[in-house]
């Protein structure tokens, strides 16, 4: 499990040289663009409004979207911050990485984790960090031809509403 550390001062400095169409979704408008594509991967957010709402709180947390630009049209994103924990001292974590159905195939998602590889370095991490579900077959492909290898098993529980004891 990771501890949040106060990393406000990575998450907001420049990205390192990327390519032109990527660039950091940090106004609402630019959240709102990343809407779609972020609704294939998280098809629970119940509307834009939700969507905007959680980005709001998530940036406050330092939470940071790299988005890739076709035009003014995003086509993939990667959600992360930076934390530090036991185990893994200082990182870069990715919670969202997801490219559009219909751009799949053009090497986005190799070209955020390759930019996202670089912040983590810039910024002194010494590792970078995803969670995928285990049967997402697709995804873990991807990610051991990116260089990424499995280290752990994530284990959790849903946690319900405590009522109040009788």
């Amino acid at each position: 499990m990771s501890d949040r550390t106060d990393n406000a001062d990575n998450a907001d400095k420049p990205l390192p040289a990327t390519p032109a169409h990527l660039r950091l979704a940090q106004t609402q408008d630019e959240w709102r663009a990343c809407y779609a594509v972020m609704k294939e991967l998280r098809p629970h957010l119940q509307s834009e409004c939700d969507f905007l709402e959680r980005m709001t709180r998530q940036h406050a947390q330092a939470y940071r979207l790299l988005a890739a630009w076709r035009g003014d049209r995003v086509v993939a994103l990667a959600g992360y911050r930076f934390q530090e924990n036991l185990v893994y001292g200082k990182f870069l974590y990715i919670d969202d990485l997801i490219t559009a159905e219909t751009e799949r195939g053009n090497r986005w998602g190799a070209h955020l984790l390759d930019a996202l590889t670089t912040v983590a370095g810039q910024s002194d991490c010494a590792r970078l960090v995803l969670d995928t579900g285990l049967a997402n077959a697709l995804a873990q492909r991807f990610y051991f031809r990116q260089g990424l290898l499995s280290s752990s098993m994530r284990f959790g529980k849903p946690i319900t509403a405590a009522t109040s004891p009788v």
